[in-house]
């Protein structure tokens, strides 16, 4: 299986949606920021990709069919390259203060937690380094939405217009399926992980945070709990 479409938007741009959207239309696994916590072995390299040190993306992600959220939209210039054939889809809100507002109250409060959590967690350098280029400083509006802005422009820069595929929430099927040449499915457009949802799996993110920082503890081989 190769990639068959490059996700490169930011969080909050309906990515939770789209990989549920996208799991469906190409009836395989879609990497998104919920992959990477089940997977945190994979935290290393994804960190070391974003600082110019790539693995064989082909071998790393074979077995999924797109991507879609950081970290995966944190490294979409290489992947873009990797994947010559695949549509590169920006996904984005109506304007940045719409989108900052949400990111605010969702990943933003999550990004600093996890920045400032100990460094044996593997997520931890991960969350450190998967906005470095977007964005400086978290506590300031200003600088968040100009890397949103600044996101937006570099794709829009770097992708041709036959090959980017642009899409907002409420869009739904119509520009995936064009791009993937596939045809509609005779379903709603799923609607995912709204900002309420977020708030309210906080005890449980707070549980897997516990518990993978234990095991990072307690070395290589350590199962998790139950």
């Amino acid at each position: 299986m190769t990639l068959r479409l490059v996700g490169a938007g930011l969080p909050r741009t309906g990515t939770s949606s789209l990989r549920d959207a996208l799991t469906l239309l190409l009836d395989a696994p879609v990497y998104h920021m919920r992959e990477a916590f089940d997977r945190p072995e994979h935290a290393p390299t994804w960190v070391a990709a974003m600082r110019g040190d790539p693995p064989d993306w082909h071998r790393f992600l074979a077995g999924y069919a797109a991507g879609v959220d950081t970290p995966f939209s944190s490294c979409w210039r290489d992947l873009a390259a990797a994947y010559p054939d695949a549509p590169v889809l920006l996904s984005h809100r109506g304007d940045a203060a719409t989108w900052y507002r949400s990111m605010e109250a969702t990943v933003l409060g999550r990004y600093r937690q996890l920045a400032d959590g100990d460094p044996r967690d593997p997520m931890v350098p991960l969350f450190r380094a998967m906005f470095d280029g977007d964005f400086t400083d978290p506590d300031d509006p200003a600088d968040v939405m100009a890397g949103y802005e600044r996101r937006l422009a570099d794709v829009r820069a770097a992708v041709g217009a036959d090959r980017l595929v642009e899409w907002q929430p409420g869009d739904g099927w119509e520009p995936l399926c064009r791009a993937l040449d596939l045809p509609v499915p005779d379903a709603p457009f799923p609607h995912e992980n709204s900002t309420a949802a977020f708030r309210a799996r906080a005890g449980h993110r707070a549980a897997r945070d516990a518990d993978r920082l234990d095991r990072a503890q307690d070395g290589p081989g350590s199962t998790p709990s139950t």
